[in-house]
């Protein structure tokens, strides 16, 4: 199951929660009883994506087209 993030609208507060894909966009009940309402927020992330021995992709960062970086 992915991790996903929440902000509550009203103050800016935020959580992380474990849930399944299809529960994702589901309302978020404040889990410390407050009556707050968190809202999915867009999760920002880091892939590596150096080279490794065995490795079979060839895309560099930023290119979609299988040619490793070459600007397409």
């Amino acid at each position: 199951m992915p991790l996903y993030e929440y902000t509550c609208e009203e103050d800016g507060s935020s959580l992380t929660l474990l849930r399944t894909m299809g529960a994702a966009d589901d309302p978020v009940n404040d889990p410390e009883g407050k009556g707050r309402f968190f809202k999915r927020t867009q999760s920002t992330f880091q892939v590596d994506t150096a080279k490794r021995t065995g490795s079979t992709s060839s895309m560099g960062p930023g290119c979609a087209c299988g040619h490793g970086g070459c600007g397409h």
